[in-house]
């Protein structure tokens, strides 16, 4: 199944889609696609119930399309975990995921304005794969109790600025912490209906320039064992998003491409995750 949440910033619904783009209200179900709601998520049951007429459908044409996930609790990014960005980046394979936090409050909805903060020199784009936990986690032993806690997946873009990020006094979070940087979606996918997520497409172009366009087979840690590492580190809570790395082609990589800046256009896809489109404003 595939959820997301319509509507104005602040006033968004829940909605589920049917395999044939029927659009279905879960307003009646939950207030929204949060912690709680995806804690007792059981997508097989929520499929029978859109099969058995149980929910009203809704039209949702023309409408806004905020984050899948209502304000996570956390938002955790794995750096550098594509063998093609850490050589771009002239960094060294890491032996452990590189772990960084982003706060919750940079989620936007997938085609939501992205701001330029202010004295930004080097703002850029990360299309990646998200994964959005379902159960909480700590301790996990293995790949299968780390696939278990695994709601479903979303296409995101972990926009960063690079000037703050690493000749600001070292701190990765100081530049992937700015309003808007984490735009979420379109939707957050169920995990039964992506067979692989080791097999996924991601493309991102920038004003319709192809810059990215990579696969997560590509990724040094898989996303079971980001998620089995990080639960020794932190609980993992139902709603928490983690950002699992960028393919090469950003422009860090590649010296004398302009950065990002106002009225850029950049778009994004993730295989059988959908698409974002997002212009760039001032902050």
């Amino acid at each position: 199944m595939k959820l997301l949440r319509v509507g104005p910033a602040g006033a968004e619904r829940p909605v589920v889609l049917a395999a044939d783009g029927t659009a279905y209200d879960l307003s009646g179900r939950t207030r929204d696609i949060d912690g709680a709601f995806l804690a007792g998520l059981d997508a097989a049951e929520l499929a029978a119930a859109v099969a058995a007429g149980e929910l009203p459908p809704t039209d949702i044409d023309g409408l806004r399309i905020g984050a899948p996930v209502v304000r996570p609790g956390k938002v955790v990014g794995i750096g550098l975990n594509y063998r093609d960005h850490a050589a771009e980046a002239g960094a060294q394979i890491p032996a452990e995921p590189v772990v960084f936090l982003k706060p919750s409050n940079t989620v936007v909805g997938p085609n939501d304005e992205v701001l330029v903060p202010r004295g930004s020199e080097k703002t850029d784009y990360e299309v990646e794969l998200a994964v959005v936990i379902g159960r909480q986690a700590r301790y996990l032993d293995g790949h299968p109790e780390a696939a278990a806690v695994i709601a479903g997946y979303a296409a995101v873009n972990d926009v960063t600025e690079r000037a703050f990020q690493f000749e600001r006094g070292g701190q990765w979070d100081k530049g992937k912490s700015a309003e808007t940087f984490t735009p979420l979606g379109p939707w957050l996918v169920t995990a039964d209906e992506v067979a692989d997520p080791q097999a996924l497409a991601l493309r991102l172009w920038v004003n319709s320039e192809l810059r990215q366009n990579g696969s997560t087979a590509e990724m040094i840690f898989p996303v079971l064992e980001i998620v089995r590492y990080l639960s020794h580190f932190m609980v993992l809570e139902p709603g928490d998003v983690i950002v699992t790395g960028t393919p090469a082609g950003v422009t860090l990589g590649h010296p004398g491409t302009p950065f990002l800046r106002p009225t850029d256009v950049v778009e994004l896809e993730v295989e059988g995750l959908g698409r974002q489109r997002q212009v760039l404003g001032k902050a």
